[in-house]
């Protein structure tokens, strides 16, 4: 029941904020700044849901890249909330170590703990890991390329719940998946028009 529960919080969360980000590409700048700002919100508190899912099976990487990933999405909201104009190179200085930090954590408690990079799950944590966190960087600098680094994590992490048998995780990872197709193709587009 409690893995049930997690799933959906944890999971609606993050839809929600590939739900957010998506629209926003296509709207005015105060509409967008709103939505941008919800879907910060929204996927830090969707964060302990994930972070205790993925410590349960033993995903240590992935687990502390979704723990390690708050202070990208904090420095999301601060430039959003800034609109982008009041950059703060001591946050973006604490946001680095912090992310490097909990990355280097993760790597070798997994490392240790399944002595070496053994089984597919790691693999596929890795592909999550590589996508969060240059997804987040990129979205929080406003680069259109950090959703394709989504669509990385999304097909990892819906393979690694897949294989842990998450299915409401998976099947939202792939729900998300549409969104973030859609909001790379806009913000293409976007682009593409200035």
């Amino acid at each position: 029941m409690m893995s049930l529960f997690l799933q959906i919080w944890g999971g609606s969360c993050y839809l929600l904020n590939k739900i957010l980000f998506s629209l926003a590409e296509n709207q005015q700048k105060l509409l967008r700044k709103r939505l941008q700002l919800v879907g910060w919100v929204v996927y830090i508190l969707g964060v302990p849901a994930w972070v205790i899912v993925l410590v349960s099976k033993d995903n240590w990487i992935a687990a502390s890249i979704e723990a390690g990933g708050i202070p990208a999405m904090l420095l999301g909201l601060y430039n959003t909330y800034h609109d982008y104009l009041k950059p703060n190179r001591l946050f973006n200085a604490i946001v680095t170590v912090l992310t490097y930090t909990s990355l280097a954590f993760g790597v070798s408690v997994s490392l240790i703990h399944h002595h070496g990079l053994s089984s597919l799950s790691q693999v596929l944590e890795v592909g999550v890991m590589l996508g969060f966190l240059f997804g987040s960087y990129l979205m929080a600098k406003r680069n259109p390329k950090g959703w394709l680094f989504f669509m990385l994590m999304n097909v990892s992490m819906a393979s690694l719940m897949l294989l842990q048998d998450k299915w409401i995780l998976m099947v939202q990872q792939l729900v998300s998946l549409m969104f973030v197709i859609y909001g790379y193709r806009q913000s293409v587009r976007k682009l593409s028009v200035h």
